[in-house]
């Protein structure tokens, strides 16, 4: 995964700034959003005071804290690449507030701040503006003074927010404040007006001229051919709340809709795919990641359990459904297994069904069929499971449909890079009844303190392993890498040829492999796992 730096925003925004074409920003007011406008290619993002809050639910009154707002905009800085303008209000406070917010949002790389000269806590310039009294201008340069000192980057923009207009104080004073904002330090200047024309704007640019950039956001006036404000030398535009409202009316045709028809048939074709929210999140740029940086994906890796057999020796149990699907806890043994694995993470569990198959039912499984169950064995539904579906490059983990274990038996099969991996535990001397599930076990070395960072491999496995060389028994848990089941699907046609063969269990692919040299990795255990042989491992397993 490449990853390209982000460029240097205070830069970016400044460049913007004193373009000598009119440049345009767009509100947004969370990560998402931010990650929208910039796709829609906007060269900047206005951090909008009225849209943020309003996302949070509160009033444009400074009732959400700016603390508050510095974590909504590290989300919305991270997500992007493009520079921020934070409609700051009125500074969040007098210039000791100013300065110490500086230094935090240089801290998230937001590039410019904009700050009003208007009292806090402020008030949307919208609702009774003429009632609302403007901040003393001398203590507003010295707030605007005291951000430009605490800046580090030289490139950070301050905006003076003129809000004369909006308070009926005329053009004189919208002028006079303008050029004492200017003097004290304010890198642009944004004229506000309230009025559905631009006449406000368009006179005070006239007398401005071309001192410092002039920014406008023409919410009212929205009516306005564009090139009326290039005509007139606006350095920049602002669509200050208008991602937000366009949301807001989508949601609430779509929460109505819900309501009326009780279906999603009438509004699915209408919005966004639930990958395309996914796109926007980045979950293709984290499944690279892992790739890179985990040890072992498992959701590279599938499962096979071979659940074919009725299970005899459990009696009435087994009459209407197999031993994978007796319940343990009022849950049936398969599901007990799927859930181990689903616990680390394999999604992709095949299993392989052949005695009352109709009553193996249960979702979010692959089932293989094998209907000649009674007369074949083991690695028959091995065989019928690897050409049902194509494994390519996946590891995989063949497990019994009867037996419970911990998921830390695949966690740590998973681990292991060797083609052929397998469990055995070494508390053996009480377990000669697994027997059936291939045999006692001869290793390379027993298992001890000595062996713990010794690569242990299988010698023998089998029924006739000698009293003294038993170090533990098979516990039917084998890990076959991508290489290993390629090896498989030629191995086992050939291991099934002629009648003879046809019920072949795992210990005799176990013998095979070790005839052709193929080493079979061994990892020791005790526990973790119960195999259930008998009505006493069923009541066993209730607490298991």
């Amino acid at each position: 995964m490449s990853i390209t730096p982000t460029p240097h925003k205070a830069s970016q925004f400044k460049k913007l700034l004193l373009s000598p074409q009119l440049e345009f920003i767009c509100e947004a007011h969370n990560g998402l959003s931010a990650k929208i406008v910039e796709e829609a290619r906007f060269a900047g993002i206005w951090a909008s005071g009225l849209s943020i809050s309003a996302q949070f639910g509160v009033r444009d009154n400074n009732e959400a804290s700016w603390t508050q707002v510095l974590d909504n905009l590290e989300f919305m800085s991270d997500a992007t690449q493009v520079p921020i303008l934070l409609d700051g209000d009125t500074g969040y406070g007098n210039f000791n507030n100013m300065q110490r917010l500086i230094r935090k949002l240089e801290q998230r790389h937001i590039a410019a701040v904009c700050i009003e000269d208007k009292l806090f806590p402020k008030t949307n310039s919208f609702l009774k503006g003429e009632a609302q009294p403007l901040a003393d201008m001398d203590e507003f340069c010295g707030k605007i003074k005291a951000g430009k000192d605490a800046q580090l980057d030289p490139d950070f923009c301050i905006i003076a927010r003129v809000e004369a207009f909006i308070c009926g104080w005329g053009l004189a004073e919208a002028l006079r404040r303008a050029e004492a904002y200017h003097q004290a330090g304010a890198d642009g200047i944004l004229m506000h007006s309230a009025l559905a024309v631009p006449d406000e704007i368009l006179a005070f640019k006239q007398e401005w001229g071309d001192r410092c950039p002039v920014v406008i956001v023409p919410t009212k006036y929205y009516s306005t051919p564009t090139d009326v404000f290039r005509q007139h030398g606006i350095s920049m535009v602002i669509w200050a709340n208008h991602m937000l409202r366009s949301a807001i009316a989508t949601m609430q045709t779509t929460a109505h809709t819900l309501k009326e028809e009780e279906n999603l048939l009438s509004i699915e074709d209408k919005i966004v795919s639930v990958s395309e929210v996914f796109r926007l999140q980045g979950a293709a740029d984290l499944q690279e990641a892992e790739k890179r940086y985990l040890p072992k994906s498992s959701e590279r890796a599938s499962a096979i359990v071979l659940a074919a057999s009725r299970g005899d020796e459990l009696g009435e149990l087994t009459e209407d459904k197999p031993k994978t699907m007796v319940p343990i806890r009022g849950v049936p043994i398969l599901a007990h297994i799927m859930d181990a694995y689903n616990t680390v993470g394999i999604k992709d569990i095949s299993v392989v069904r052949g005695y009352k198959k109709e009553a193996v039912n249960l979702p979010h499984l692959t089932y293989v069929d094998n209907d000649n169950f009674a007369a074949t064995g083991e690695l028959y539904s091995l065989l019928k499971a690897l050409q049902a579906k194509n494994h390519h490059d996946q590891d995989i983990i063949i497990s019994y449909g009867d037996v419970l274990f911990n998921s830390y038996i695949p966690q740590a099969l998973l681990q292991e890079k060797d083609d052929f991996v397998m469990f055995v535990d070494s508390d053996w001397q009480e377990k000669t009844g697994y027997t059936r599930l291939g045999g006692f076990a001869q290793c390379t070395t027993p298992n001890s303190r000595k062996s713990f960072n010794t690569d242990i491999y299988l010698k023998q496995l089998g029924t006739d392993v000698h009293r003294d060389q038993i170090h533990g028994v098979w516990m039917g848990f084998l890990k076959v890498s991508a290489a290993g089941v390629s090896q498989l699907q030629k191995l086992l046609p050939k291991l099934l040829s002629g009648q003879d063969h046809q019920k072949a269990g795992m210990a005799t692919l176990f013998q095979e492999l070790l005839k052709q040299d193929q080493p079979i990795r061994v990892l020791y255990t005790v526990g973790h796992w119960l195999d259930i042989n008998n009505i006493d491992d069923v009541v066993q397993a209730g607490s298991f």
